[in-house]
């Protein structure tokens, strides 16, 4: 279970109000953002060097990237470009969150649960949504197990469906057809259009759309200004990242066009927001916003449901098992880091153009954040080097970006 240092310290260290913008013409930057603790200063300057050697890479566009340390942002800079030949990446650029919108809804709906609006235990059937499952799973299977990805059909089912158009409420009732692929809790199958069954859920009990509801109960509350869900949100903001994608035989990523399939689907994929409203909602589930998201609702959230080997071996072939022990709770995944043993919370999401990640310690109240506008895997490797500073580990190369030792392969 989730330790609760991290919710006691948050109590105590919700800091409202504003400070001077760092940057001309950027919005102003939550109090939050201060100077490292003199006790464990992170070497921002190394950090600040890589991150510009990666920007420059072939397979990058833009990023954007934020520190939390000690509950404090620290850094939060962006690197690199909109789109090839517009503006700079700024910590106020827009970008899509992807599947970290998971994480966004599985927030909404333990809040609304521990204010007693309904039970994670309920049945999907007593919500009277348009999922169905095989053999009336939806009978069996409960929000939760909705929320952990728990209900029992393949992996990523019918994204194709949704991918070509067709409405998620009636790929939701087609999903009855299909073959049980294990009893319900019994495995981890991520789901999009399934786990977008909780949008018609937080319509329905509070009267308002996703979105109005995601509003008023979690951006505005925690001051992210320029978050939204929706593609109207993300092409009307002052800033915004376009999407590339690296196709094979380009030298460099060729720009895509927004595409509106999984806004469609808003719990799983509707969310957009700059670096800063990231870093602003990491340090919530960190504690630190306890009028907004409470202990009790975060250790809804956090607490691990079910193995993910899938996540694992990913992580043994990629990352030579930096992060062990991959669970998912709530919209969130859960991890041991290293040698640490420390239980480490986050997601990462991947859309058309799009890729996003959120990785803390929610005992230390430290983190990291990135974005980035184009398929390159090198960033997911921020979020290792970071943590990696965070607990005074080495220094290892995990963005790939340093040239390879004299006689050794890449």
């Amino acid at each position: 279970m989730i330790r609760f240092g991290a919710f006691l310290l948050g109590l105590m260290g919700c800091v409202a109000g504003f400070a001077q913008a760092q940057s001309a013409g950027e919005a102003p930057v939550p109090a939050a953002i201060g100077t490292p603790p003199a006790s464990q200063p992170l070497d921002f300057d190394r950090l600040d060097e890589r991150l510009t050697r990666l920007s420059r890479e072939d397979d990058m566009v833009g990023l954007a990237v934020a520190v939390i340390e000690n509950g404090e942002i620290t850094f939060a800079r962006g690197y690199g470009v909109t789109a090839y030949g517009e503006a700079p990446v700024t910590r106020n650029t827009v970008f899509r969150w992807a599947s970290l919108s998971k994480g966004v809804a599985s927030s909404l709906t333990a809040k609304l649960a521990n204010e007693g609006r309904f039970a994670l235990d309920d049945t999907l059937a007593s919500f009277k949504t348009s999922l169905r499952l095989p053999g009336k799973g939806e009978e069996a299977a409960t929000l939760e197990d909705l929320l952990a990805h728990r209900v029992g059909v393949v992996s990523n089912a019918y994204d194709t469906m949704l991918e070509d158009g067709r409405n998620p409420a009636d790929i939701r009732r087609s999903l009855a057809g299909l073959k049980v692929v294990c009893p319900i809790r019994d495995c981890h199958s991520y789901q999009n259009v399934a786990f977008d069954a909780v949008t018609e859920i937080v319509e329905a009990t509070t009267g308002m759309s996703y979105g109005a509801a995601v509003d008023a109960t979690l951006f505005k509350p925690l001051q992210m200004t320029t978050a939204s869900t929706g593609r109207a949100g993300l092409v009307g903001s002052a800033s915004w990242a376009k999407p590339y994608e690296m196709k094979r035989g380009a030298p460099q990523p060729v720009r895509q066009t927004v595409k509106e399939p999984y806004y469609r689907v808003p719990a799983a994929g509707g969310v957009n927001g700059s670096i800063l409203d990231l870093a602003q909602f990491a340090r919530a589930q960190m504690g630190l916003a306890p009028d907004v998201l409470t202990p009790e609702t975060l250790v809804t959230l956090h607490t691990p449901r079910v193995y993910t080997p899938r996540e694992q071996s990913r992580l043994g072939n990629q990352y030579e098992n930096r992060m062990r022990d991959a669970r998912y709770g709530l919209g969130w995944r859960t991890y041991k880091y290293d040698i640490t043993g420390a239980r480490v919370v986050g997601h990462r999401g991947a859309v058309e153009g799009y890729r996003s990640l959120m990785l803390f310690d929610p005992e230390l109240d430290s983190g990291v954040v990135v974005l980035w506008n184009s398929n390159s895997r090198r960033p997911v490797g921020i979020e290792l080097e970071v943590m990696d500073m965070i607990y005074g580990l080495p220094p290892h190369d995990w963005m790939r970006i340093d040239p390879p030792a004299f006689g050794a392969a890449k």
